[in-house]
């Protein structure tokens, strides 16, 4: 199975799933716009309509899309618009894209829930939609943090 999400900046996300038992691999990506075959730089620009996004990959023996969507919430600020932290633009929102019927109801339930909880005591504005072309972005942002660790530790 599969999920998308985006929560700010893809190395984070992306670094925040794979540490998840049942999590077969993720990559990194752009999704929700309307430009063909972004590039970093092309997202960078806000010329795209595009998210950073992660792909996860799952097998839903091990972990529920359920228990994926509170990952999600718990990785970044879903009440920040178009931005996290000091992230600004459109490539930063927070938005779960979802494959079919059944994760765009759970996404909605799952969000209606956390607002109702009062938990962040703001509006949460993450928009849910449906996945839509989904553009691999080039081999120096896929596990970047990973890669990073790595470097350093030689």
């Amino acid at each position: 199975m599969e999920a998308t999400f985006g929560a700010g900046c893809f190395w984070n996300v992306e670094d925040a799933f794979r540490k998840i038992k049942g999590v077969i691999a993720t990559s990194v990506g752009y999704m929700g716009g309307h430009f063909p075959n972004p590039s970093y730089l092309d997202v960078l620009s806000r010329i795209t309509g595009h998210a950073e996004v992660v792909r996860v990959e799952y097998e839903p023996t091990q972990i529920s899309y359920e228990a994926l969507l509170e990952v999600f919430w718990s990785i970044h600020d879903p009440t920040q618009f178009n931005r996290q932290g000091s992230d600004r633009g459109e490539q930063y929102r927070s938005v779960i894209f979802c494959h079919n019927n059944e994760q765009e109801k759970l996404a909605r339930q799952s969000k209606q829930q956390l607002q109702q909880s009062g938990r962040y005591g703001k509006t949460i504005v993450t928009q849910i939609e449906s996945a839509s072309e989904y553009y691999l972005a080039d081999e120096s942002h896929q596990q970047y943090l990973e890669k990073k660790r790595q470097k350093i530790k030689i």
